[in-house]
């Protein structure tokens, strides 16, 4: 019984920070610039997420760096999410 209150307690503390935002935001409106600015941040975190693995993905940096380069490219070109990945992949594959 311990076990499974400590459970729900760390639960909600880690709920409301997360859900006290959206209530927060529900009621205010932003400026345009803000909006923009907020829509641009999971982009950012899952840049500076995947960054340190292209230059760590072998023993030459420079693997990581190209693959990365073609899953880019594919994105860019709105390739599905699939094609980006596995176009990085083989590509690292046949680099290393």
């Amino acid at each position: 019984m311990y076990i499974f209150l400590i459970i729900v307690a760390m639960a909600i503390v880690t709920y409301l920070p997360r859900f006290l935002p959206v209530i927060a935001l529900g009621y205010i409106t932003l400026p345009t610039w803000a909006e923009k600015w907020l829509l641009c941040v999971p982009y950012a975190a899952l840049a500076a997420l995947i960054f340190p693995g292209i230059l760590s993905v072998h023993e030459n940096p420079l693997v990581g760096i190209v693959a990365g380069g073609v899953a880019v490219i594919c994105a860019y070109f709105r390739a599905p999410v699939l094609i980006v990945l596995t176009s990085a992949v083989v590509m690292a594959f046949m680099l290393s």
